[in-house]
């Protein structure tokens, strides 16, 4: 599910390029309000990137969210939706495969480092067909090879097959701030507590208790990327007090949020 806020999203289009001019090619797009792609798919590599505002890229695993300094990677061929929080400032990639060997294949978030950043600006001030055999050929050529030394990130929250936990999803998504247990989903759903948590486990690789406090942290990025007070984002995430949503915040992404959003 996207964030809270999507029915009234402003539906992006899509380029219908026939082929990439180039190995690399770039989209620069503001966004003043909240954003959204149709699923769709391309036969080349995707890199979503913003250097203001948060992604969200969601395809059949999970939902992948990347706020400022971090990026989505989504391999070619995989269906996907692209989701922006308002005020976004894109920088996306389009990327050949033949210039992305190294690459897993799969879908991931990268972490963007301040020479990563640059050279991203810098490429999306190029021409559209820039000389491949002189300087600008060769910046693309560092521009890979830092997408290729670029860490993965550890924001992705992984969506549960089962139709039970779906429904589990769909109403945390719409209200993070419930404290259901999943003893009271278990007698919803007829099936003992211990089926649902083996199901969690067989779905998503985390326990009911830790994939729900994944959901709430990243619920929490746009709403403090944007500029909301900790204190209220806290709340509407479900914590009782600021000291225990920052500390799970630091847990998560290893720093405060005044920390992640300077």
């Amino acid at each position: 599910m996207p964030p809270k806020g999507h029915d009234q999203s402003y539906r992006r289009s899509v380029p219908g390029l026939p082929s990439l001019p180039r190995p690399v090619y770039g989209r620069t797009e503001s966004l003043p309000n909240r954003a959204l792609t149709r699923r769709h798919s391309h036969p080349w590599v995707q890199l979503s990137y913003a250097i203001q505002g948060v992604l969200e890229v969601q395809t059949s695993a999970g939902r992948f969210v990347a706020p400022p300094q971090r990026a989505v990677w989504i391999p070619a061929g995989v269906p996907h939706r692209v989701f922006s929080s308002p005020r976004t400032e894109m920088r996306s990639l389009y990327l050949d495969c033949s210039v992305t060997a190294w690459a897993q294949p799969r879908c991931h978030v990268l972490g963007v480092s301040d020479l990563l950043r640059e050279l991203i600006r810098r490429f999306s001030q190029m021409p559209v067909e820039y000389q491949e055999d002189g300087a600008q050929g060769r910046l693309v050529q560092v521009l890979l090879d830092q997408l290729a030394e670029a860490p993965q990130i550890d924001l992705m929250l992984p969506l549960p097959q089962d139709s039970r936990l779906q429904k589990i999803y769909q109403s945390l998504q719409l209200h993070p701030e419930q404290a259901t247990t999943l003893g009271h989903w278990s007698e919803k759903f007829a099936v003992t507590e211990k089926t649902l948590s083996r199901l969690f486990l067989r779905d998503t690789g985390l326990t009911f208790r830790a994939w729900r406090q994944r959901l709430r942290l990243l619920g929490a990025l746009t709403p403090l990327e944007q500029g909301e007070r900790v204190t209220d984002v806290a709340l509407a995430c479900g914590y009782d007090s600021t000291s225990a949503f920052i500390a799970a915040f630091r847990q998560q992404f290893g720093a405060t949020p005044g920390e992640f959003f300077p």
